[in-house]
């Protein structure tokens, strides 16, 4: 197939490259590079099957035909950043590429977040689960609100237009080639500061609990919605059964790394008056396991202990900084 991969040079799109040139798909990459990184898919350029285009995807154009586009580009919760920027961004990119995969007659898969379950109780997340969102004053809730919008939108072009497509929604990632900022999530974050004998930053109480899964299970579970056709109109959580809190999180990734943390606990009103963040983020998967035969093959600390295999190897090199 010819497919393209919006967002393509960031953290899970380059695994995605890697795989789908191993299937002997073609790819085309379009990235700005604002948070993608061209080291992430250097290996592949110059490849027959393989193309970049540096350019914001809102305007690109492409001639020839396309088989899937793959809807890779976010921008996530606003902790330090702008949340008119999360809304805009998302939004006018999910529109653009549905009018893309209209006209092209090309298959459309939006890779939506955990986080449009929001404050929902009703756990394990589930596909046709309630989505529970906290006030409009608060600008936490600008990556999960255009998000939903995308789902919606996606099902609406699904409606009008008969296009056939597929939403993702991932659980927290993790691994080589993650970002060791807030934009990546904890871990890289825990890992970059427990290993350089800094404060490890809790958000909160720490007592929030989580689930995260390994790049190579997203990576496989992904690859295996690519390469069909028959999942028009589904939604489907990827994700792991593992759960912990964020403060045994550090806690683990202080044994792995044989330190002790030094937390810092910062209150949700630093990041703004009415900031919250949801007590518990764990997806049902048993829908992967019976539409794709999905089974993460990774436990939280096999996966620890790969990403920090990767961190020791490329701590060194400016281009995995935490800026």
């Amino acid at each position: 197939m010819r497919i393209l991969l919006a967002g393509g040079a960031g953290f899970v799109g380059s695994h995605l490259v890697d795989v789908l040139l191993e299937g002997g798909h073609e790819i085309i990459v379009v990235d700005t590079l604002e948070k993608g990184r061209l080291e992430n898919i250097k290996h592949h350029i110059g490849k027959k099957n393989f193309t970049f285009i540096k350019q914001d995807i809102r305007t690109f154009t492409y001639d020839g035909e396309l088989d899937t586009i793959v809807n890779l580009v976010a921008s996530k919760i606003p902790r330090y950043s702008s949340g008119l920027k999360t809304l805009t961004l998302n939004v006018d990119v999910g529109r653009y590429l549905l009018n893309m995969a209209r006209e092209k007659h090309a298959r459309y898969i939006l890779i939506s977040t955990s986080d449009v379950y929001g404050k929902s109780k009703d756990f394990p997340f589930r596909e046709d689960g309630d989505l529970v969102l906290g006030p409009s004053t608060s600008r936490r809730w600008t990556y999960a609100v255009s998000k939903i919008y995308n789902e919606h939108l996606t099902f609406a072009y699904i409606d009008e237009y008969n296009i056939n497509a597929t939403i993702l929604r991932y659980f927290g990632i993790y691994g080589p080639r993650q970002y060791l900022n807030w934009w990546g999530g904890p871990i890289g974050v825990f890992i970059d500061a427990i290993y350089n004998d800094k404060e490890v930053e809790i958000h909160g109480d720490g007592k929030q609990k989580r689930s995260f899964i390994y790049i190579e299970d997203v990576k496989n579970a992904t690859l295996k919605v690519i390469e069909r056709e028959d999942l028009n109109g589904e939604i489907i959580n990827i994700g792991t059964e593992e759960e912990i809190s964020i403060l045994e999180l550090a806690a683990l990734i202080g044994e792995l790394l044989r330190k002790k943390p030094t937390l810092r606990f910062i209150p949700y009103e630093h990041f703004s008056p009415n900031y919250e963040d949801p007590k518990r983020r764990i997806g049902s998967i048993e829908k992967a396991k019976r539409l794709l035969s999905f089974e993460p093959g990774f436990t939280l600390k096999e996966g620890l202990k790969k990403t920090i295999e990767w961190y020791e190897k490329t701590r060194s090199d400016k281009k995995w900084s935490t800026d």
